[in-house]
């Protein structure tokens, strides 16, 4: 096996521990519309897809700008108060940098959030590339986004590995022909989504596997 020199990320669920404000603008935005909640296990399975694609699977009735403004604008305001990076990432992620790997993040979120998450916590120095929801047509578990980020690196897939939260992060890497991780602090995954061709190379249980990974 070709000795990997890049690494790719995810960001929410992955380096960044969203999910409560994800959570919480669900629930904002199903109160709206509905005057109810939903499960949380209805709102952790959609985890990883663009905003716009579960907003048209989950509110089919409701006109996507309108709940996606309600939604956004709840998330926006939130957003910096229930952020957190996930114990260990930062110190991965400049053991990463001082050992002269590239890294990159690839994420379906768009980029002013994920800056302000970067900002928060000073991580935008860390990254060699950002690929984010604006960058993309296609999202994952297309290999656009990852094959976006491998083209600006230089970084051939064989010598490439992904490291996300969901099945799309999964599928994305596995599309582009690049190793890919599964954290194992990961909530929207389902084991039966991830056997036989869809499981992931890795399992990580901590950041800090991911340097014995890739040697």
């Amino acid at each position: 096996m070709a000795k990997i020199n890049t690494v790719m990320f995810d960001f929410d669920g992955t380096i960044m521990d969203t999910n409560r404000v994800i959570l919480q603008s669900w629930q904002h935005t199903f109160r709206t519309f509905e005057g109810r909640e939903r499960s949380e296990e209805e709102i952790y399975s959609t985890f990883g897809e663009p905003l716009y694609i579960t907003m048209k699977k989950v509110l089919p009735n409701i006109p996507v700008e309108e709940a996606a403004e309600v939604y956004r604008s709840y998330h926006y305001d939130k957003f910096t108060d229930l952020i957190s990076v996930f114990p260990g990432m930062l110190e991965l992620l400049k053991a990463l940098k001082d050992r002269d790997h590239k890294v990159g993040l690839v994420t379906s979120r768009l980029w002013p959030t994920t800056k302000i998450g970067l900002d928060k916590y000073g991580m935008q120095k860390y990254f060699d590339t950002i690929v984010t929801g604006d960058d993309c047509r296609n999202f994952k578990p297309d290999p656009e986004p990852v094959n976006i980020a491998l083209k600006r690196l230089s970084s051939r897939p064989e010598e490439s590995i992904m490291i996300g939260d969901t099945i799309f992060d999964i599928l994305s890497a596995k599309n582009a022909g690049v190793k890919s991780a599964l954290v194992s602090w990961a909530l929207a995954v389902k084991e039966e989504e991830m056997n036989g061709e869809n499981s992931p190379d890795y399992i990580i249980k901590k950041p800090e596997d991911v340097l014995e990974i890739i040697g």
